[in-house]
């Protein structure tokens, strides 16, 4: 096996990709992947061609953490333009104007704003991944099929008009997992009664992950340079009750063996079943769910593996 494989076998961690527009999620992870080999590399929630951003990439027996990304809140800025609807819910579709339409003001937008905001009930656009049937709901509307996509519950944590000229607005989103900043766009815009499209979108975090911390593939991308950008895959956990455990609990962990704890070391507001379970060191031995009756910890992913 070559020094490149070795490593690549070795490595596990996370990466904070800044994707650029034009680039789809996949082909951002096929780059890494290639670099990578052997070691397995995921995307930790899809970005649109158009949109740019923070794209957490998730390496290793760290792909095995990408669910706990996913979940984090994530923050938006959108640029949206009213008086317009098209079929995908953004300017890459089928864009038609709205006859006569009025000139709206800021504050007839912000109103509209609340009723956005919290959980609320949305239908993902007709171009999304969401599966309809069996398939998925883009590649039916591309063959032009007729179909209906029921609303599904999503959490708008934040919801703020940063800026307005109309017909252009923009708004900062902060957002739960499967919520879709062009619907959002396309509602309020139906809310007005002149629909809306989304015109530009940037992720600029997901959970602990900043798009002012995020390495450019356009730059020079090796082996060698993704090793020095992996974060720790306890960061994908951060939201997670953390324990940190001792040697002696490490070796437990090991054999798959369940945890004794003091109920004082599990704080007891935690609403959280799972627990991130942290070595001495700061790094993540494992995910372990907590029997509160019982104290005890037991393991459910085990990634700390002893010195051979």
């Amino acid at each position: 096996m070559s020094s490149e494989n070795a490593v690549g076998l070795k490595l596990s961690g996370l990466l904070n990709i800044h994707k650029r527009e034009g680039m789809t999620s996949r082909q951002v992870v096929d780059r890494i992947q290639k670099l990578v080999k052997p070691a397995k590399a995921g995307h930790a929630g899809t970005l649109d061609p158009l949109a740019t951003g923070v794209l957490v990439v998730c390496i290793g027996s760290a792909t095995r953490l990408i669910r706990f990304v996913q979940e984090q809140p994530k923050e938006y800025i959108g640029e949206f333009i009213l008086g317009k609807r098209s079929d995908t819910d953004d300017i890459s579709g089928n864009v038609t104007a709205t006859p006569d339409c009025p000139r709206l003001t800021r504050e007839q937008l912000e109103i509209c704003l609340p009723a956005l905001t919290g959980m609320i009930a949305q239908v993902p656009p007709q171009f999304s991944a969401v599966h309809i049937d069996g398939q998925r709901a883009y590649d039916r509307a591309r063959r032009g099929e007729t179909f209906e996509i029921q609303p599904r519950t999503v959490e708008v944590h934040e919801l703020e008009l940063l800026d307005f000229e109309f017909p252009r607005f923009q708004l900062r989103i902060v957002c739960g997992s499967g919520t879709y900043v062009r619907s959002l766009g396309r509602d309020l815009g139906e809310q007005l009664g002149v629909g809306a499209i989304m015109t530009s979108l940037v992720r600029t975090r997901i959970g602990t992950f900043h798009l002012s911390s995020a390495i450019n593939l356009d730059q020079e991308c090796s082996l060698e340079s993704i090793t020095t950008q992996l974060h720790n895959p306890a960061s994908a956990v951060a939201h997670l009750t953390q324990y940190e455990c001792n040697e002696r609990e490490l070796l437990h962990l090991s054999q798959g063996r369940k945890l004794e704890c003091h109920p004082d070391q599990i704080p007891a507001d935690s609403q959280l079943s799972e627990i991130a379970v942290i070595t001495p060191k700061g790094e993540l031995a494992a995910i372990a769910e907590w029997n509160r009756s019982l104290n005890q910890l037991s393991p459910r992913q085990v990634f700390f593996q002893p010195a051979s």
